[in-house]
């Protein structure tokens, strides 16, 4: 079990962090297929540092899979609907890899604001 505290931290580097030790590419017996990580905590979501300007112009995009379903929010709209833990959810998730692991790496990780 490891514990990051996101007091001061950039977005990426935490998220990066955490994503290294779901994957468990830190362990000696890493293996690409298995899961291998440990549960990792993120504590103090909300004093993560993150400017004003990224707030405000940076997005998340969603797409349906049907034409017209890409959808778009800015920073300021997922923290206002789901808080920072969301954003740092999204952060991590991008930077797993794309099988069906992923969900079970998203299991091992726990955010508190």
């Amino acid at each position: 079990m490891h514990t990051i505290d996101a007091t001061n931290g950039k977005l990426g580097r935490i998220a990066t962090q955490a994503a290294k030790l779901l994957i468990g590419k830190d362990k000696t017996d890493f293996i690409k297929n298995a899961i291998v990580g440990e549960k990792v905590t993120i504590i103090n979501a909300s004093k993560m540092s993150i400017t004003e300007k990224k707030v405000k112009t940076d997005t998340h995009a969603r797409y349906s899979g049907y034409p017209g379903g890409l959808t778009k929010e800015t920073f300021d709209k997922v923290i206002a609907k789901k808080g920072y833990g969301e954003l740092l959810k999204r952060a991590v998730s991008g930077m797993l890899p794309k099988n069906k692991l992923r969900t079970k790496f998203l299991l091992n990780l726990t955010i508190t604001e």
